[in-house]
């Protein structure tokens, strides 16, 4: 078999030359894949999730992944119906989610790095979702640098997108591409596979499986018919400008005669020294455009999408806005029978209203005093962002105590709020009003005090002075919420909270993938199981991973001791335990084995 990487590479250069997609099916054979691939989605907090069966990525081993491939081979592989479940949207609604098994998560892994490696050259520059290095921010900063001098967005959204992609429609378009009918019927019976709610079976007429690993890459190569009809036909047709007579290139809207008028009439005044007519003209030139408004020959069209949202600037009369919803209305429904939801598909006057978009306001800038920011997109927090994040915290009508959070440790309890808090200032980095989550933080730092004053019985006041601190940061001083936890032989443990500056940042820090892209390199964690010793008894031979949801899970406080299982996975810090079946069917089964005891005594000694 080839090495994962190499495959991978082929199979991206293939997609950059625009070359089909042969002999896919037969890379399923490859282990290796499916090593890479599990090393993608292990950590993720899912992994111990279980779908209409029990089985999940606990207990992944060698002889599990063979015989995966082994009915890859026979073509006898069996999707299981994904376990609905439901998570809550912002408007009171929910969204329905699918929850695969494990052997099946591991197989969409597989299947998905060997599309996206093929695909993602491919894909439009103006799509940003569910993409390896592009997230909100390059598309909000793709709106700064594009979407300028315009009159009017059109805001598109797609009505339950994920659950209305037409399976005919997407095998078709896989097949445009795929010269492998193995891989396509294996997909079609992905699509098919239905889901359990409440205990009884559903089958999936439409749509993509939600929630499944592979979902959103099959969703952008849906979409992607979007994006290319857009960027072929509609920009094309929509654009357009005077030529320059210098060199012919193309340079906008005509200049405004009037503009141009005064102009003249301020290079005379200053020739004759009289400053106060020139003054006075100036101010004149400062209320009117320097382009023309009326010119009809010039036309500004953008585009950009973020999964199933698309957003749309143009720059010409709004008869023409209504005629391009028209148009990408049609086409969805006659060429991906999609339908644009009605309620939040909209024409909003950029100038004077504020489109919604990844949850910024988009608005375009007008100033008779700062030209230089004419035309140019303000972004903006909503104010229903700021009421909801300090609803987080409040109780009665002000910051309250969070109960729930007593138990934990004064580390643990400022940890939180510190990185709720700077989780949201992170995402609005970009907002022109970024200062107004000044009344969160007073919401946030009201509620953790009060929360450590009701833990230790004691005061804000007592509290506040407690934790006080000062912490030096790019030179400046912030007064911080501070505890140190000391540890023998090891760095002493801070947590802090503030020192969060609310300074906006146009070009935030460039997304770096938490898992592995397309030519990622494994962790150890493969070596580890590749070795084939139980990293509890020390035994040699077959083994099988152990995961648990979260690292702290390990160090929760409890009145029984902890496992010896526990405490080696704590000292490790490490959320995956390497074992023979015989330990790990002991640690399922809360019993302890003497092998344990000695096989930790000899690490001790070795370390010695």
């Amino acid at each position: 078999m080839q090495n994962s990487e190499a495959v991978l590479r082929v199979y991206s250069e293939r997609g950059k030359e625009g070359k089909p997609l042969n002999r896919l099916y037969r890379q399923l054979f490859n282990p290796e894949l499916y090593w890479e691939a599990y090393n993608s989605i292990y950590a993720n907090l899912g992994a111990r999730t279980n779908g209409a069966s029990e089985d999940t990525l606990d207990g992944m081993s060698k002889k599990r992944i063979d015989n995966i491939i082994e009915k890859i081979k026979r073509e006898t592989y069996r999707w299981n119906p994904v376990r609905r479940t439901y998570t809550p949207k912002t408007d009171g609604r929910r969204r329905p989610l699918g929850v695969p098994s494990g052997d099946d998560k591991l197989l969409q892994a597989t299947m998905k790095m060997l599309l996206e490696a093929y695909y993602e050259p491919t894909f439009s520059d103006r799509s940003h979702g569910f993409r390896p290095k592009r997230g909100c921010h390059t598309a909000l900063i793709q709106i700064s640098k594009m979407h300028t001098g315009v009159n009017w967005f059109i805001e598109g959204d797609i009505k339950g997108c994920f659950d209305n992609i037409d399976h005919e429609s997407l095998l078709g378009i896989l097949g445009n591409r795929i010269e492998d009918g193995r891989m396509l019927r294996l997909i079609s019976n992905l699509l098919n596979a239905g889901y359990l709610e409440d205990w009884a079976y559903n089958e999936t007429p439409s749509g993509t499986p939600q929630g499944g690993i592979i979902s959103p890459l099959l969703t952008n190569i849906y979409m992607d018919v979007l994006d290319k009809w857009v960027e072929n036909e509609l920009l094309p047709r929509y654009n357009r400008s005077r030529k320059s007579r210098g060199n012919g290139k193309l340079c906008g809207r005509r200049l405004n005669p009037e503009y141009t008028k005064l102009t003249r009439q301020i290079t005379v005044s200053e020739k004759n020294g009289d400053i106060i007519s020139a003054k006075s003209l100036r101010k004149m030139r400062n209320e009117i455009p320097s382009g023309d408004p009326t010119d009809d020959g010039y036309r500004k069209l953008e585009y950009i999408r973020y999964a199933d949202d698309f957003l749309l600037s143009f720059a010409g009369p709004k008869s023409e806005a209504r005629e391009i919803r028209e148009e990408i209305r049609k086409f969805l429904q006659d060429r991906l029978k999609l339908e644009l939801s009605e309620e939040k598909t909209l024409i909003t006057h950029a100038k004077t209203q504020s489109a919604r978009f990844l949850g910024y306001d988009l608005r375009v800038m007008h100033s008779s005093q700062i030209r230089t920011i004419n035309g140019k997109m303000w972004l903006g927090i909503p104010p229903e962002v700021i009421r909801k994040n300090m609803r987080k915290y409040m109780v009665d009508g002000k910051p309250g105590t969070r109960t729930y959070l007593e138990e934990n440790s004064d580390y643990a309890i400022i940890t939180t709020y510190q990185v709720e808090y700077v989780g949201l200032v992170q995402y609005y980095i970009m907002a022109h009003n970024l200062r107004k989550l000044t009344r969160v933080n007073w919401a946030v730092r009201t509620s953790l005090l009060k929360t450590l004053a009701s833990k230790h019985k004691s005061s804000v006041t007592k509290m506040a002075q407690k934790y006080a601190a000062t912490l030096k940061k790019n030179g400046r001083n912030y007064k911080v919420l501070e505890v140190t936890v000391e540890r023998t032989g090891k760095k002493p443990l801070i947590a802090r909270y503030g020192a969060t500056p609310l300074t906006r940042n146009p070009n935030p820090a460039e997304i770096k993938d938490t898992t592995p892209t397309v030519y990622g390199r494994r962790t150890d964690l493969i070596d580890r199981i590749k070795s084939d010793v139980c990293e509890m008894c020390g035994e040699n031979g077959q083994t099988e991973v152990h995961h648990v949801r979260k690292l702290k899970d390990l160090t929760r406080p409890g009145r029984k001791p902890k496992p010896a299982w526990v405490k080696r996975m704590a000292a490790l810090r490490r959320k995956t335990l390497v074992t023979c079946k015989t330990c790990h069917r002991a640690i399922h089964n809360g019993e302890h084995r003497p092998e344990w005891d000695a096989n930790t005594i000899a690490l001790e000694s070795r370390m010695l």
